[in-house]
């Protein structure tokens, strides 16, 4: 991941995480700093954010937000030798008051809090950062990182984006990570200074803490459930061999060592040439090509009925010609994704069941390969139309231990559709959307998922709505019980983001009834879509393989508008046809 991304995410993130506090009371206050200060922060009741400042900056501050009442005598200073100590000491015990300071670059920052997280991002001289049970975050320059972190009561978690030297077990239950990285050098910097210009100098990186998590240059939104490294399964080494570079990384930080040791087994990546090209005889004798369009309204629904008057074309900056419009006809590539993990092992004949139902309902024209999870994927039947194989598929898995669902999200993506590139394509999940295994964090998955085009419809269910029910058949016997049985806030989120970002539909299921319905509508979503043919521009490059960073880019020449309020129109495969 780029600097400029990372700092990107970084500030989100800590904005987002102070935004909780703003709406009690803050207050602003200048720091005296200049480079090479030493600041010293102590807030044992409240999270610590440190920012360098940008070269052009003139003054420093430090903001205080509470989610109450805070009081600038509650945060004392004191100026030291060649620094300042800022004590922060509320009122009330309870009450927390989180501190965010901007100084300037080449400081030397001592952090110290309790529970809360310390984030700092910048380029710092010396970090030495303590928390008891808190995150402590940092994103500084990888040119070189002088680091030793210590973990004084649990085994290490932490995740880097470069890789560390080896945990040593140390007396008294301590753990520690020691060690230097120099990455490459940014551009003119292994020149000398010229006129006082500045030049990055190494970052000492000191953590210390009881049972936190360490997290550097990756932002906290990066982070998987389990940070245990740990051999890659079946579904990490097939994302691995896709070459989808953000998924890669992300299993990289996760399991270095397993990650160097399979790439290093694997042959060279072969690459299909990428360079734009001029149309060929064929296709400017026959200058048509069809999209296929899927159109939805604010709620993701999709919108029938359109005609060619409701679309508008835009190519190369051009409006272009319309040739028809006809509801589309041609089958679906669909992966049926069935969560057989712990949180569902006594429900076994449930899933069956559900999963049966699922190939009953789709269209006998649509392919369906059938993938199950639980801390790994098992691919119980590949792309067919028999039914009847489909069918028997569901009797061969077992189900139990933890929950591996990213990951499987990764693998249906890389593995199962990647090869049908402009085909149709979507993923249908039966799952209570929980996550407790996958080397993928949940963030890493959504470009994928876009540059897919695959559309995805989650099926949520809580486990302990198919609990309540099972000894009933899974009948809704008191479905004003059932109401209560209900989904976290996280797992509600990420199902309906799934859908909105890839252009299916989230289905959070409080009644078992609700499924076959679900199935239903998925099947009417699926063929509420139209084959759009237009007329190639004349002066429109093909830029169909422009490539950033070894990863292929969705960058669509083509540009479709729906005239009609509240309409969105996805593209998804674009495949050139004959006039004749």
């Amino acid at each position: 991941m780029s600097s400029r991304l990372r700092l990107i995410l970084f500030s989100v993130i800590a904005f987002c995480s102070f935004a909780v506090t703003a709406r009690g009371q803050e207050f602003v206050r200048e720091v005296s700093a200049s480079p090479g200060s030493s600041i010293r922060l102590v807030n044992e009741f409240g999270r610590i954010g440190v920012t360098a400042a940008r070269s052009d900056t003139s003054a420093y501050t430090l903001k205080a937000a509470s989610n109450g009442t805070a009081a600038e005598s509650e945060i004392k200073f004191e100026t030291v030798k060649n620094g300042t100590t800022i004590v922060v000491s509320p009122s009330d015990p309870q009450r927390r008051i989180d501190i965010e300071l901007t100084l300037p670059e080449r400081s030397r920052l001592t952090l110290k809090t309790s529970e809360g997280e310390i984030r700092v991002e910048g380029n710092f001289e010396i970090i030495e950062a303590e928390t008891n049970t808190g995150t402590i975050a940092v994103d500084v320059p990888a040119e070189e990182v002088r680091y030793e972190l210590v973990w004084q009561a649990s085994r290490p978690r932490f995740l880097s984006d470069f890789p560390l030297e080896p945990v040593k077990e140390k007396a008294a239950g301590k753990f520690q990570i020691k060690g230097r990285f120099e990455g490459e050098k940014a551009p003119g910097q292994e020149k000398e200074p010229v006129d006082g210009e500045a030049v990055a100098k190494a970052v000492q990186l000191k953590t210390r803490t009881q049972r936190g998590i360490v997290l550097i240059s990756v932002p906290p939104s990066e982070v998987m459930a389990d940070l245990r490294e740990r051999p890659l399964t079946n579904a990490a080494k097939a994302i691995i061999r896709s070459g989808d570079i953000v998924l890669m990384d992300a299993i990289r930080r996760a399991a270095p060592k397993y990650f160097g040791d399979y790439t290093k087994s694997l042959p060279p990546v072969r690459r299909e040439p990428e360079l734009a090209r001029p149309a060929t005889v064929a296709e400017r004798q026959f200058p048509l090509k069809r999209a296929t369009v899927h159109v939805t309204d604010s709620f993701n629904r999709a919108i029938p009925g359109l005609k060619e008057s409701d679309f508008e074309l835009v190519e190369a900056g051009k409006a272009i010609e319309v040739v028809s419009v006809k509801p589309v006809e041609a089958p679906v590539n669909l992966v049926l994704l069935l969560d057989v993990s712990g949180s569902i092992e006594n429900y076994v004949t449930f899933i069956r069941k559900a999963a049966r139902e699922f190939v009953d309902t789709v269209d006998k024209k649509d392919r369906i390969s059938i993938v199950t999870f639980r801390d790994d994927v098992q691919v119980l039947a590949d792309f067919t139309t028999d039914k009847s194989l489909l069918s028997a598929s569901v009797d061969s898995f077992d189900a139990g231990g933890p929950t591996a669902y990213y990951d499987a999200l990764g693998y249906a993506l890389s593995e199962s559709l990647r090869p049908l590139n402009g085909e149709r394509t979507a993923i249908v999940v039966l799952t209570d959307g929980d996550d407790n295994r996958s080397f993928l964090p949940f963030e890493s998955l959504i470009g994928a998922i876009e540059e897919s085009g695959a559309l995805i419809y989650p099926l949520y269910v809580p486990s302990s709505l198919i609990a309540a029910s099972a000894a009933s058949g899974f009948q809704d016997i008191d479905p004003l019980r059932n109401r209560h049985l209900t989904l976290n806030s996280k797992a509600n989120g990420e199902g309906e983001r799934l859908a909105k970002v890839s252009g299916g539909q989230y289905y959070p299921i409080t009644q078992l009834s609700q499924i076959q319905t679900a199935y239903d509508d998925i099947v009417v979503q699926l063929r509420t879509a139209y084959d759009i043919t237009y007329r190639v521009s004349d002066n429109a490059a093909d830029t169909s393989g422009d490539s950033e960073g070894g990863r292929r880019l969705q960058l669509p020449r083509l540009r479709v508008k729906v005239k009609r309020e509240n309409a969105y129109a996805q593209v998804g495969p674009v495949i050139p046809v004959s006039d004749r």
